[in-house]
Order: C-alpha cells, then structure tokens, then sequence
C-alpha cells in the first residue's frame, strides 16, 4: 500500500497574490490546504521537500501528513503550479481528508514480463495507452501501483481494466473495463529506391550555313 509521508509547515496569516509573493521572496512555496468542509488553511513550505516529492514521482496518488505547529492533517498533494521559466515550485495545493471519504487518486500502471510475450519476441511494440489509471480508493488502502501480466500476449492482443492482477479494493473512476494497452504489430518500412535519371543524349552539332 502506498506510504504516508511527513512534512514540516508553517502557518501563513495572510492570503492574496502580494502575500504569496512575499512568501516566495522569504525563500518559501506558498501552499494551502482545503476540503472537508472545513476553512482553508494557509501554509508555507521548505522548497528543498517540494522538490524531493515532485523528483519521487507518483506524488499524486501519496498520502501527505503536513504538520503544522504540531497538528497533522492527512492530505493529497493535488496540484503544483511552477515558475514558466526555472521549474521551480510557486504554489502546492493540498486537500485535506475526511474520516471515511474515497479518494480519486491517479495510479501508475506496471506492465510485466514484456521480453517473454510471443508477440514482442515477434518484433510487436506494447503501445501503452494509460500509464496511470484515475480510481476511488480508501485513503488508507491507496495502491503503489497496479500490475498487468503480458506474459502470454501475442500480437493484436488488447490489456484492460479488467487484466489488472489486483485493484485492492479500489474502483476505476471511468467505470467500464477500459483499454489500458495493445500489443500493435511491428512497423514496415517500405525501402524506396531513388532511380537516378538517364543522362541526357548529346545535342546535334549545328549546320554550318550557306557562304
């Protein structure tokens, strides 16, 4: 199950878009933490932690304790908004968790035993469709990732929702048993061959005319 991280806050008095600047010129990302009925609660965090979470990959679907003079709230980290010209993070939003409520999480998906399927032995390529698959799931029960079998795939064949070795009690948000990849037949390239022109015949010599 996936884990639940710490992280260090502190509390911001102040909202608008001057007060976020201000933030930033301290040396902080501005971040807010919203939802379950409940006022929103304006933090500040160390830009180093954004950073290491952001490079973790898969922040989305990790559970966030973010404490804030000693109190922690459980939360997802929902959205980062970055600088358009370093990357660096600018603002977090978090929401907060309900005792009981099913959460929508992105989970990436895993595909196994790719060099044994017949059809990518036969120079087939697994076209992957969704890398990450939107569920509602438990918040105590949010899954690392899910796991497809393509072991015993050959060429044409079609991996679903359904093909998902075990979705730990979540349920998918789409709420059919979607396409999550092919397995596409190689691709033929067609050899042109460049027929150089014949060359041209020698022109005639002119008649000399008439003295």
């Amino acid at each position: 199950m996936v884990q639940t991280i710490r992280i260090e806050a502190a509390a911001r008095e102040q909202a608008g878009k001057g007060a976020a600047r201000a933030t930033r010129r301290a040396g902080h990302v501005p971040a807010v933490i919203y939802g379950a009925k409940q006022e929103a609660t304006l933090i500040s965090l160390d830009p180093r932690i954004v950073v290491k979470e952001l490079q973790k990959g898969g922040w989305k679907s990790h559970l966030y304790e973010v404490v804030v003079d000693g109190q922690a709230t459980r939360t997802l980290m929902r959205d980062v908004q970055f600088h358009p010209v370093t990357d660096m993070p600018l603002h977090v939003d978090f929401q907060r968790l309900a005792p009981g409520q099913k959460i929508r999480v992105m989970v990436p998906v895993n595909f196994l035993n790719e060099e044994s399927a017949p059809g990518i032995k036969e120079g087939g390529t697994l076209n992957v469709v969704r890398r990450e698959i939107e569920v509602l799931s438990d918040p105590d029960a949010v899954p690392e990732a899910f796991e497809i079998d393509v072991a015993e795939g050959t060429i044409g064949d079609t991996f679903r929702w359904s093909n998902v070795k075990d979705v730990f009690g979540t349920e998918a948000v789409l709420g059919r048993d979607f396409v999550v990849a092919t397995l596409a037949p190689p691709t033929v390239e067609e050899e042109v061959v460049i027929v150089a022109p014949a060359p041209a015949a020698p022109a005639a010599p002119a008649k000399k005319g008439k003295k």
